[in-house]
């Protein structure tokens, strides 16, 4: 009967995760190496239209561009569709090491609404986005003020706003040429080339051509039989209604010592904000100095204290102790509300799993920025994988507590954290689909998110919590008094809010240089890749979570206080609230968003990673508060 239950568990799992894999059309994208001979054709695929004033993605073709026979949209894996990407095929169509000049894609005549879509657009400073053998469009400028230092932004403006005329009203104004730049690496035995970099530089400019329109006509503004390109752009082509607008393009091909391994250091290069490596690096060394000192007191502490309780006393010597020893009898008394402790101990284990393997993975390579989506997908993956150790850590606390109903406690574990923030991404869903963006999840995928919560975190998070409860209950090293010892009056540093306050400042001190730049990544469409850096502070970050909490645990148990589960949990779980008002002064100082939807989105979203901070810190503090009352206790002769 165990076989056959076991059996069809596995088949459950497997179906849902099939599933779900299709329903997301789940796929790492190629990342090996293509090789192309002279003439081979280079396919263009747009990615979606985006900015960084509304936050809020579009498809390329939500506004009149020029469109293929057919628009084919390419698999995309599950982090894809929820970042928002809609990668489709163009007119765009190169020839290898071929260069072409003055190609015409289309004509196209705006209409009001069309018109309309345009201007928006370019109000909203939205950026083209391109994508070539896997590689993103990048627009190359120079900065004057840093000599000759070039650098890249991700995709190119749709348009921008000027005075041409006399008058003094600003228009709008579309780039319609582009001159795409593909840079290649070739092989001298074989003469192959691979796709190296891929540029742009775009041009807005008012075509003309004599005669009537037809498949012949040959531009006056751009003739590639006279080899005359556009070098300026001193008649802009206006976007109003009823305007003609013919939209071209040059490509060239640039031969470039880059070799295919190397062509996304460009990329991650491409901020503006250098990263300013010793600052971070010396943020670190004072927390680590400052966690140091900590360990290092509070070790001599402890040493003196086990020392004079443990020495022989009289029974008068005996009576007049006080410290932590005299709380023994209450210290590991179960504490109000022990249910939600477990549950929140659990889910802040399952997030604790799965950061650390995303963090290898990452370390690894695995989830390099040249994956599309593959950083999001593997987070929802390994996060309902890791529902196994949350029901078991929550499972395994219960019954310390002295629980009977395993069941009704992993329910909750199963329920708690994702209802909480599947509610809130619903509410932002349904927003973003009112603006009719692309960065709405479909329903196809929200019904494979929901079959990945059901389907297997949930069944994960029983096995997890069955194979918990099975075990023997976890014994306290001492014996707990049937009746509650009284707390003497606490001076105001040893308050629960002061102190839960004061704890959290230390590990958000740890991570918020990196926060930066994280936040920089997310809100403003830049890559993010020195993962290995991330790793170590996300260590810096487990070690001064775990020593602050230690220490105000024990002047709070000095203090004859004895309800330090929850202050455990809390004291480092206060650093989401620093990193939430830190996010809110992001909002302010660092982004120019305007519209109420794209603020909803950015605190919506932020709530949640906050919400996610609080759980997996505040189990760091729990877990590392549990081991030291536990081993101090055990350490000291109990009458």
């Amino acid at each position: 009967m165990a076989r056959g239950s076991l059996l069809a568990f596995q088949l459950w799992i497997s179906a849902c995760l099939l599933l779900v894999l299709r329903a997301s059309s789940f796929y790492l994208p190629g990342v090996a190496p293509q090789d192309f001979q002279k003439g081979d054709e280079l396919k263009v695929k747009v990615n979606k239209l985006t900015s960084i004033k509304t936050q809020l993605p579009y498809t390329y073709y939500s506004v009149d561009y020029c469109k293929p026979d057919k628009i084919v949209d390419s698999a995309e894996n599950l982090g894809e569709v929820l970042r928002g990407d809609r990668i489709e095929n163009s007119p765009y169509v190169f020839k290898m090491r071929e260069p072409q000049m003055c190609n015409i894609v289309c004509r196209k005549t705006l209409n009001a609404k069309t018109a309309k879509d345009f201007k928006e657009k370019i109000d909203d400073e939205y950026r083209v986005n391109m994508i070539l053998d896997n590689l993103p469009l990048v627009l190359p400028v120079a900065r004057p003020d840093q000599g000759t230092h070039t650098v890249y932004q991700h995709g190119f403006p749709i348009g921008f706003k000027g005075q041409y005329s006399a008058s003094k009203e600003e228009k709008h104004f579309i780039y319609n040429h582009l001159v795409f730049t593909v840079k290649f690496h070739r092989d001298t035995v074989t003469e192959a080339a691979r796709i190296v970099g891929f540029e742009v530089k775009p041009f807005s400019v008012k075509h003309t051509y004599e005669g009537d329109w037809n498949e012949k006509t040959r531009l006056t503004t751009c003739d590639p039989h006279a080899k005359r390109t556009v070098t300026n752009s001193e008649t802009p082509q206006e976007v109003e209604d009823k305007k003609e607008i013919i939209f071209t393009y040059d490509v060239d091909f640039q031969e470039s010592d880059v070799k295919w391994a190397s062509r996304w250091d460009t990329y991650l290069l491409m901020a503006d904000d250098q990263i300013h490596w010793f600052s971070i690096v010396n943020s670190l060394m004072i927390v680590l100095f400052l966690s140091g000192m900590v360990a290092m007191i509070m070790l001599r502490t402890l040493y003196r204290d086990i020392s004079k309780y443990n020495q022989l006393e009289t029974q008068e010597e005996a009576q007049e102790e006080t410290g932590w020893k005299l709380v023994h009898g209450d210290v590991f008394r179960p504490p109000a509300y022990s249910d939600l402790l477990c549950v929140y101990v659990g889910t802040g284990v399952q997030f604790f799993g799965m950061t650390l393997v995303m963090m290898v993975f990452a370390v690894l390579g695995f989830l390099s920025p040249s994956n599309r989506g593959a950083l999001m997908t593997a987070m929802l993956l390994l996060w309902v994988f890791m529902g196994i150790l949350a029901g078991y850590s929550s499972a395994r606390l219960y019954k310390m507590f002295k629980g009977t109903e395993w069941k009704k406690i992993t329910l909750k574990t199963a329920f708690t954290f994702p209802a909480t923030a599947f509610a809130i991404f619903f509410v932002l869903n349904a927003l973003i689909w009112g603006e009719k963006s692309s960065g709405a999840v479909p329903f196809g995928t929200m019904f494979a998110l929901v079959l990945l919560w059901f389907g297997i975190s949930l069944p994960l998070v029983f096995v997890g919590s069955y194979a918990g409860f099975k075990k023997p209950p976890i014994e306290d090293p001492v014996k707990t008094n049937k009746i509650p010892r009284q707390i003497p009056e606490q001076p105001w540093y040893m308050t629960p809010v002061f102190s839960i306050l004061i704890g959290g400042i230390l590990p958000f001190g740890a991570v918020f240089i990196e926060l930066f730049f994280i936040l920089t990544s997310i809100w403003l469409h830049q890559f993010y890749y020195i993962f290995g850096f991330l790793f170590i502070v996300f260590l810096i970050l487990i070690v001064t979570c775990a020593e602050i909490t230690i220490v105000l645990c024990y002047f709070q148990l000095c203090s004859e206080d004895y309800h330090w589960w929850w202050r455990s949990y809390l004291t480092s779980g206060s650093s989401a609230l620093y990193l939430f008002l830190y996010a809110t002064f992001y909002f302010f100082t660092k982004l120019e968003i305007t519209k109420l939807v794209s603020g909803a989105l950015y605190f919506g979203y932020m709530l949640i990673i906050s919400y996610a901070f609080f759980v997996v810190t505040g189990t760091i503090g729990f877990y590392a508060c549990f081991w030291f009352t536990r081993l101090i206790y055990s350490s000291v002769k109990i009458d």
